[in-house]
């Protein structure tokens, strides 16, 4: 379970455009990960246009913006691609990072039960611990809310 002040598990993922993001690479700058079930969905493309909209600002905050779902590579390029997004996704197909960081949950829609990721966000200083979790992400707002608190970290 992860707790605030634990150390972040560490994880290298294909990233959009081909390469890797590695996430013990970018200390000691601060990471905001936002986990999100589906490319190209509108609660999901909403979340990635408000994060790439403060793109400047969390650069200016050191803090790297990596969303993460299990779509692959290839779904993330005609993602960022269609919506102009610039920052990084990473593709987990095989889940394990979802599965470290708990997001990996079963679901409920329509009486019928499932796997899938929940939304949520998780902000990491730079020492590589937790210093906030978002769980059952609403997407309103939220990219505002993260903002503030990487600023203030």
């Amino acid at each position: 379970m992860l707790t605030i002040a634990s150390p972040a598990p560490d994880f290298t993922l294909p990233r959009d455009g081909g390469s890797m993001v590695t996430l013990s690479a970018l200390k000691p700058g601060k990471v905001v990960l936002y986990f999100y079930p589906k490319d190209d969905t509108p609660g999901c493309t909403l979340e990635a246009q408000d994060f790439n909209a403060r793109r400047a600002e969390f650069d200016a905050a050191g803090t790297t913006v990596i969303g993460i779902s299990k779509d692959s590579v290839k779904s993330h390029d005609k993602f960022c691609k269609k919506h102009g997004l610039s920052i990084i996704l990473a593709s987990d197909e095989a889940g394990h990072t979802c599965e470290d960081y708990g997001v990996w949950v079963e679901k409920s829609m329509y009486g019928k039960t499932y796997m899938g990721v929940e939304r949520t966000t998780v902000l990491i200083d730079g020492e590589g611990r937790v210093a906030r979790i978002w769980p059952k992400v609403s997407v309103k707002g939220h990219a505002d809310e993260v903002l503030a608190a990487a600023q203030a970290l």
